[in-house]
């Protein structure tokens, strides 16, 4: 498995089952990993020292529902862009400090980017939008709104590897 920095790291299929448990729910003691694992508590605090160091585990976060925010207007907006040497990370960098915009997406294709948008409402798409294509190298963008998220929440285990040891 490669980490963001592209470094392979070794995962056992302890590791998986560790890095399953806490992807459903991060906020579980050390006590009941270790009791459901066939480890120590010692060993399980090892373990998730050790993920995290290597970059595996990113960081420890909150689940927040943005609706609680009145965050409820999300678009899918796709960006096009002018293509000059090392285009990609300058301009995704720009896309991903916007404020309202969530995910930044390179992409190949008819797009150069796909964004996601999550604001709490027009007049603030608006400046969303505005923003973007105050960006220098932006051609164009083509927004999609959505009506209703059917599903919105990403797990890296249950959508990749379901079942399957890695190591």
């Amino acid at each position: 498995m490669a980490t963001e920095e592209g470094r392979e790291v070794e995962l056992d299929d302890t590791d998986v089952e560790l890095l399953r448990r806490i992807e459903r729910d991060f906020d579980v003691s050390l006590d009941t990993l270790a009791d459901e694992l066939p480890l120590s508590r010692s060993a399980v605090h090892y373990r998730l020292s050790k993920l995290k160091e290597t970059g595996v585990v990113e960081g420890v976060t909150a689940d927040l529902d943005p609706l609680a925010f009145g965050l409820d207007m999300v678009a899918i907006t796709d960006v096009s862009v002018t293509h000059e040497e090392g285009y990609s990370e300058e301009i995704g960098t720009e896309l991903a400090a916007i404020s309202g915009v969530e995910q930044v997406y390179y992409t190949m294709g008819d797009v150069d980017f796909v964004i996601i948008v999550r604001v709490r409402d027009r007049d603030r798409m608006n400046e969303v939008i505005n923003r973007i294509v105050a960006i220098e190298s932006v051609k164009e963008t083509s927004s999609r709104f959505v009506m209703d998220e059917v599903k919105s929440s990403p797990k890296v285990l249950t959508n990749s590897f379901d079942g399957i040891g890695l190591g």
